[in-house]
């Protein structure tokens, strides 16, 4: 039975973490599964206990049928409760700082900076650095920050890296950023979380951990594709699509990310006027 469940757990991503973002939302978890469980068992132990205390053919069991009031019943019904949510209150605050999608990870490494557009129904990543840009598929190289910029150019999305980072929401006109990290090399997946329509449950993409020499191989091996990625392009690939292929484009319209959001912003301004 214990070999069953460990390798069920080793197959659950968010308890196989592969990055420190990931690990400390695990703890998260656990901490959390803890503190439910200060509530959840001596609740059920003491359903048990009083249900057999005070069964039909117990004579022993006290009867007080006037009883009215006890002080240390009041105590623990309000007492532990209370306790209960100064810890719950205490691991939240110190949990929501320590881990601020926004917040950068501290490494003698400089951060890689990877703009993401959400689309029907795929991903879209572009390297501001490298001047590529990739769909369906995400490099990076492991022991280094990476820095996400994430936007929509469709309905809102969710970005989700169960392995290495938490989610967050992809959302037209507006950037939202995430941090992570991959430990060691690895192949891992992320996904859309948040229903987009009928794509949606083939809306994943692949993300590839490398050591810094692979990714700067992968990222020559991008920069040779025929396919570049101006306005006319970018308008087609944004199309409403399904099970989209892995596509490289060498060159990226400049500013295109930029782009993609203040659209919205005019679009939000000609409406209000």
């Amino acid at each position: 039975m214990v070999p069953l469940v460990l390798a069920g757990c080793d197959r659950a991503v968010i308890l196989n973490p592969k990055g420190p973002i990931a690990d400390a939302e695990r703890g998260l978890l656990i901490d959390a599964f803890s503190v439910m469980m200060l509530v959840i068992v001596p609740v059920i132990v003491m359903a048990f206990a009083f249900a057999w205390r005070y069964r039909r053919s117990n004579r022993s069991a006290a009867y007080a049928p006037t009883w009215a009031y006890s002080a240390k019943v009041d105590a623990v019904v309000w007492l532990v409760p209370a306790l209960i949510v100064i810890a719950v209150a205490v691991l939240v605050w110190r949990s929501t700082h320590k881990l601020d999608p926004y917040r950068e990870i501290a490494s003698s490494a400089p951060p890689l900076d990877v703009q993401v557009v959400a689309q029907d129904w795929k991903w879209l990543f572009i390297y501001p650095e490298q001047g590529i840009a990739v769909v369906n598929q995400m490099a990076i190289p492991a022991g280094r920050p990476i820095s996400l910029r994430i936007t929509s150019d469709t309905v809102m999305n969710s970005f989700y890296v169960p392995a290495l980072a938490g989610q967050i929401y992809a959302m037209a006109g507006m950037q939202t950023r995430l941090q992570m990290l991959a430990e060691a090399p690895g192949r891992f997946v992320g996904r859309n979380t948040q229903y987009s329509g009928g794509g949606f449950s083939d809306q994943h993409f692949e993300v590839l951990a490398m050591t810094a020499a692979d990714f700067d191989a992968w990222a020559a091996r991008a920069k040779q594709s025929a396919d570049r990625l101006d306005a006319g392009t970018y308008a087609k690939l944004a199309e409403k699509s399904r099970r989209n292929p892995v596509v490289y484009y060498s060159a990226v319209e400049p500013r295109l990310f930029d782009s993609i959001i203040t659209k919205y912003n005019h679009e939000h301004a000609r409406v209000r006027r």
